[in-house]
């Protein structure tokens, strides 16, 4: 058996880079296993962030190569064509390309002093009187090796396949939608610092459509979806939908891509003995939008900490590792709550109750009081801060009567 590290992780990722870059600046040897060819790719994510989120993290500002878009606006608009906008004061979100974002990490964990091996398959965990030992690795020529470390840090995304093999209960299928994500040429009528958003189970049951413009006149757009084909719902957005159909019914798509997203809230343990789980493949996402980068970027710093902590102390037991679980808790699991029980009601609107909602939020002038927002991913904090604002009250109110009604 080869030993490499103090620590594997699973996954070149930028959720896996940021654990690996954390790691190796704690003072850990890392290695990262990639199966793919190259970091970042294939892209299967919009790439749409929270500026203030990228800046806490110490990854903002970022270059213009990999930085696509600013935003200061968003356009939620009805299954009928209603429309809601919301100006803020100043950009809070930008596009990044996620190629280049992801490569960004891996060169910055690189430099740090992590080794990446990409081409390289985890085929399965090591497991030893019910620890973690290190990963049975298949590299690009075939040959299987066995690499031992203090720690395995599970990266893999969603398919939970290295997971599974700890025996810890996996991601609640249930709650996955289906997504679709293209870029498209020839989008027409949108405002290049405004994304837009579609609602309504006619065009995207269980989630919402995204229009995403870059400065060259290109976009990102996609949808996701809890049941039937989500291309065949792109289609129809894009032919059918009153506001959509005229800025991309002659649009050409250039790139596609498919992939799940976990909108049931993180797993209950994503810890074992020597093992930790981070990223997509502990659900955490959020249930509100689907974004899973800002939140996997956040576990994976916490998780870096309490596994320099464990090898330093040689201790990587579950009763250590335990720390990862709770303090992801302290600083997310109010958030993750409240965007659970958001997420149910907008699940519950018939498309008719999701008109009459936007024609009441532009009539309240809901616009304006959402003005200073600068906080788009802790949501149940944001909640919190903007409840003293009558209007805010005003359509919490309208909000659980809809919901009630929808729900006799």
């Amino acid at each position: 058996m080869k030993t490499m590290s103090d620590a594997i992780v699973v996954g070149g990722g930028p959720v896996g880079s940021f654990a690996a870059l954390n790691l190796a600046r704690l003072g850990a040897k890392v290695t990262v296993f990639e199966e793919h060819a190259a970091v970042g790719s294939p892209s299967h994510c919009a790439g749409h962030l929270s500026i203030r989120s990228l800046r806490n993290l110490g990854l903002y500002p970022l270059s213009g190569k990999i930085v696509e878009n600013t935003f200061s606006m968003a356009n939620f608009y009805s299954p009928m064509g209603t429309k809601l906008s919301v100006r803020l004061t100043r950009p809070v979100t930008c596009a990044v390309n996620r190629t280049f974002f992801d490569g960004h990490l891996a060169e910055k964990a690189e430099a740090a002093g992590v080794r990446y091996c990409l081409s390289s398959r985890v085929r399965s965990l090591l497991i030893d009187n019910g620890f973690v030992k290190g990963v049975n690795v298949e590299q690009k020529d075939t040959t299987e090796e066995k690499v031992s470390a203090k720690i395995v840090v599970d990266a893999e995304g969603i398919s939970s396949r290295i997971l599974r093999q700890t025996g810890l209960s996996t991601l609640n299928r249930d709650r996955l939608v289906y997504a679709v994500e293209t870029e498209v040429e020839n989008v027409k009528n949108v405002e290049l610092d405004a994304v837009e958003v579609f609602l309504g189970k006619n065009y995207a049951p269980g989630l919402y459509a995204w229009l995403i413009p870059r400065l060259d006149g290109t976009a990102k757009v996609g949808l996701a979806t809890k049941t039937g084909n989500p291309k065949e719902f792109l289609q129809r957005l894009m032919l059918k939908h009153p506001v959509a159909s005229k800025q991309l019914g002659t649009a050409k798509i250039t790139r596609i891509a498919f992939h799940p997203i976990s909108l049931g809230g993180p797993i209950s343990k994503a810890y074992s003995n020597g093992f930790i789980a981070v990223g997509d493949v502990a659900s955490q996402v959020k249930p509100t939008t689907g974004g899973g980068v800002i939140f996997g970027l956040t576990c994976a710093k916490i998780a870096a900490k309490v596994a320099s902590e464990a090898i330093r102390r040689n201790d990587v037991s579950s009763n250590y590792l335990q720390l990862y679980q709770k303090r992801c808790g302290d600083m997310l699991g109010f958030d993750f709550n409240v965007m659970l029980r958001i997420r149910k009601f907008l699940d519950a609107l018939s498309d008719e109750r999701v008109d009459k909602a936007l024609r009441f939020c532009a009539t309240l002038g809901l616009d304006k009081t959402l003005l200073n927002i600068e906080e788009i991913d802790f949501q149940g904090h944001t909640l919190l801060k903007i409840l003293n604002k009558p209007a805010i009250c005003v359509a919490l109110v309208y909000f659980l009567m809809l919901y009630l009604s929808a729900n006799p």
